[in-house]
């Protein structure tokens, strides 16, 4: 059931040492599981956070209504402006906002941030304290720890950093909020869209990827980490060497300049493991390397690691399997 937000604004206003709001990122159908990291980063600071599900159906709402650590939902249907959001924080009395990171929210944090007359804290792996921080920098080889003294702390979270609480065993209730709505220039306009017909599942919530990189050698060559991905029930990725080598789409890239992981198992096959590609997948529980070249990089941050021809190598894993 939908209910007017002004009174649970009042509530949470009445609570302003350490509320947090989680702007809940979606994809238009479903709440991601990134928004659930999230969640886990600001029960550091409390027990509990309120989230706001914009530009989504209800349907979302619910969702996030039903994750554990979530005390009040709200919702609104049409994507809100950033100083909307922003008056919308202001009049919850919300010390905290964070939001996980991801293309979305890369895109509209920081315009809430400015409209708030605050400066972002971006890509935090860690929470020490109410105005206290861990992000990486270096291309993930260095951390720097961060303290704000700002009125409202708006900070993303890198959700691989987080384990994320449960799904389920909320009860929250969801109200609707009154936010102004985005109009152009601010709101993008979609072009087109597009999505694989794979069943795999997605690179950034997979429990296994499987990752090849330049020694590959060609796009066909990627047909057995496919299969070998097939039967672990996990993902295929790329480095962006194999990417920029059209081998794959971008879409599979792994890395700074690609997409972040952190699955239970990692196997990086052909991947001679540049800075920028380790950034993307050292945090995995468990890597694999397997790489003809001793000296590659990749086995400095692996926990197996096998010196082998990969195309005698993977059929061998995938017979055994």
């Amino acid at each position: 059931m939908l209910r007017h937000a002004t009174g649970a604004l009042r509530r949470v206003a009445a609570r302003r040492q350490a509320s947090t709001l989680i702007l809940a990122d979606h994809d238009g159908a479903n709440m991601t599981p990134s928004t659930l990291a999230a969640l886990t980063a600001a029960s550091k600071l409390n027990e509990t956070s309120a989230v706001l599900v914009a530009g989504a159906p209800s349907t979302v709402a619910e969702q996030a209504a039903k994750a554990q650590g979530v005390e009040a939902v709200f919702h609104v249907d049409a994507p809100p402006s950033a100083k909307g959001i922003a008056s919308f924080v202001e009049k919850g009395g919300y010390s905290h906002v964070f939001a996980p990171v991801s293309n979305n929210t890369k895109d509209f944090v920081p315009r809430i941030a400015a409209a708030l007359g605050v400066s972002p804290v971006t890509d935090i792996c860690e929470v020490l304290n109410e105005d206290t921080f861990v992000r990486p920098f270096y291309a993930g080889n260095a951390l720097a720890t961060v303290k704000t003294t700002q009125s409202v702390t708006v900070a993303t979270v890198r959700a691989t950093a987080f384990e994320k609480v449960s799904e389920e065993g909320g009860a929250a209730g969801v109200e609707a909020a009154s936010i102004d709505a985005a109009v152009a220039p601010e709101l993008p306009e979609k072009i087109s869209e597009s999505s694989g017909d794979s069943e795999r599942p997605d690179l950034t919530a997979a429990r296994v990827v499987v990752s090849g990189g330049r020694g590959m050698g060609s796009g066909e060559n990627f047909a057995m980490l496919e299969q070998l991905a097939d039967k672990l029930g996990g993902a295929v990725g790329a480095s962006r060497a194999a990417v920029d080598a059209g081998m794959v789409p971008n879409e599979l890239q792994v890395g700074q300049t690609g997409k972040v992981v952190a699955p239970e198992l990692y196997i990086a096959v052909g991947i001679s493991g540049a800075i920028q590609h380790l950034s993307g997948m050292k945090d995995s529980k468990t890597i694999v390397a397997i790489n003809k070249d001793a000296e590659a990089p990749i086995f400095q941050v692996a926990d197996y690691g096998l010196v082998a021809d990969l195309f005698e190598a993977v059929p061998e894993l995938d017979a055994k399997l």
